[in-house]
């Protein structure tokens, strides 16, 4: 550890060698720490501001699923929908009814759901876009981690971009992000009703 500082500090004492201030060396400091910052967010190794799941309702709390979400949702998405809740505090119910809608829960046969891309650019079973230039755009390429035809991956995707579009604060708003259709809002808060059960 103590190594580990003293080689860190090797440049900075070069430069105070060299006659500069101790200002610029802070300046140099800075620049460094958000080009490593950045660096890491664009690798994945840490979640971009966006995506951070600030302090709100504790993730024991969430609705638990009802018997109609039970016996339409395979368990590993019911798992993967509830575990994407939880951590960014949107409700679990409507990712699992936006997948519901784009993929019946990755069941469907349709392009782009388990391989490739659709007619639209959109991939996997949340069909986020991920073609650049396609008319889905490439969400993918901002919030997506990974294989976007993984569910483990997708589920969370969406969770981050619902989250980036303001779901917490107005979800009608974010669902049409998602998909522009005022018919689509509808649709998935009816079927997010659906799957909410009672308060665990």
């Amino acid at each position: 550890m103590i190594l580990a500082a003293w080689l860190l500090s090797l440049p900075f004492r070069l430069l105070a060698a060299l006659g500069l201030r101790r200002s610029v060396i802070l300046a140099c400091l800075f620049v460094l720490a958000v080009t490593a910052y950045g660096v890491a967010e664009d690798l994945g190794v840490i979640d971009p501001p966006a995506q951070a799941a600030p302090a709100g309702r504790p993730a024991g709390r969430q609705d638990a699923p009802s018997r109609d979400a039970v016996a339409d949702i395979p368990a590993s998405y019911l798992r993967l929908y509830r575990a994407a809740g939880a951590r960014y505090r949107i409700p679990w119910p409507v990712l699992a009814a936006i997948g519901k809608v784009e993929s019946d829960h990755g069941r469907t046969r349709l392009p782009g759901v388990r391989s490739g891309s659709n007619w639209a650019g959109a991939c996997g079973p949340m069909q986020i876009g991920c073609v650049p230039g396609s008319k889905a755009g490439n969400a993918w390429a901002r919030y997506g981690h990974g294989r976007p035809h993984d569910p483990a991956n997708a589920i969370p995707t969406a969770a981050r971009y619902l989250v980036d579009h303001d779901a917490r604060h107005n979800l009608d708003r974010a669902l049409f992000a998602y998909n522009h259709s005022r018919a689509y809002v509808a649709r998935v808060k009816q079927l997010a009703r659906r799957y909410r059960g009672g308060r665990r």
